[in-house]
């Protein structure tokens, strides 16, 4: 009988990873248990604060954060997650906001500055638009994943547990909001709370088209003792996470999969502007450009002393020059 090694999973239930979670796709001699029944921020703090789980789908800002800080974690190049984030910034329509630089000297709100989500707005905000992120008072709702050393001239507030971001943009006690998902007053259509860019669809595909970068928000992280003790792990679920990607994209190009009239045009429009797979996994140069952009970010932002190489950051997960592709 053969024996494989069992490890914990935690991960979002998306169309890419459904294949592995109802097991169509096994990574070879590994004995999965998924658990998918939490939310992002819940996933990401219990694998870096407790480290409840063997491998996890976990914030790249925070991955970047615990590496800095020489927390015990290592990563392979499996994004499951990414999403544009023009967005994802809110404001109070009351305080004359109309275009980015009316954000100079204002008070911004945050789930974490950690967020990635807010990492690539922050950087974005400055590096796009010219606003500086010094100029701003942050006010943030939730401890980070990682503690770490701000910068001094940071102006944050943490708020206490009874205080809720959202309902202070929607009462003005805040001028913007940026969030990772779309925020309760706005899906309520509360006439207080709009997006900052209302053709934020139009910024995000200029910006694209300017940046070449489809940006990436989560990292599959896992334990390093789990990567030093079995070495071919990595190789095995990165294998077994593209397996599990491509018999979803299949799947999903049959437009009658998904209950939506025109949805076999928006999967035509994403191949014409973002390429025929936007959602690669690996360290090809498209994804080696995102991760430096959020690395300069983090770094930028004070969030990491200093700037690793994704090649320090990513285990190896090739199998020799022209290997791996063979059939016995």
């Amino acid at each position: 009988m053969t024996k494989s090694i069992s490890l914990s999973l935690a991960c979002g239930h998306y169309e890419i990873v459904r294949p592995l979670i109802e097991g169509e796709v096994q990574a070879d001699g590994i004995d999965l248990t998924i658990l998918t029944d939490m939310d992002s921020a819940t996933r990401h703090w219990r694998f870096l604060r407790n480290g409840e789980f063997d491998v996890a789908e976990v914030s790249a800002s925070s991955y970047l954060a615990a590496r800095d800080n020489n927390l015990p974690f290592r990563a392979i190049p499996v994004f499951l997650h990414r999403r544009f984030r023009h967005g994802f910034m809110f404001i109070n329509t009351g305080k004359g906001i109309k275009k980015p630089s009316d954000l100079k000297g204002r008070k911004i709100g945050v789930k974490t500055l950690m967020t990635t989500a807010v990492l690539w707005m922050r950087g974005i905000l400055q590096s796009e638009y010219g606003v500086p992120l010094q100029s701003i008072e942050w006010f943030s709702e939730l401890d980070d994943d990682v503690e770490v050393s701000l910068p001094a001239d940071l102006k944050l507030t943490r708020l206490p547990h009874d205080k809720s971001v959202e309902t202070m943009l929607a009462e003005g006690e805040i001028d913007a909001l940026f969030h990772s998902d779309l925020i309760k007053p706005f899906l309520d259509g509360d006439p207080r709370v709009a997006r900052l860019f209302p053709d934020y669809k139009a910024e995000e595909i200029a910006w694209h088209d300017k940046a070449g970068i489809f940006p990436i928000m989560h990292v599959m992280g896992l334990r390093q003792s789990i990567a030093e003790q079995h070495p071919w792990v990595a190789v095995n679920l990165f294998n077994a996470f593209n397996e599990a990607k491509a018999i979803a994209m299949k799947r999903m190009a049959n437009p009658r999969v998904v209950p939506l009239a025109w949805y076999r045009e928006a999967w035509e429009e994403q191949e014409k502007i973002l390429g025929r797979d936007p959602w690669e996994y690996g360290l090809g140069a498209s994804n080696r450009k995102n991760l430096e952009t959020l690395i300069g970010y983090s770094h930028d932002q004070g969030l990491i002393k200093k700037k690793p190489a994704l090649d320090e950051l990513f285990l190896d997960v090739s199998q020799g020059r022209k290997r791996g592709d063979f059939r016995i």
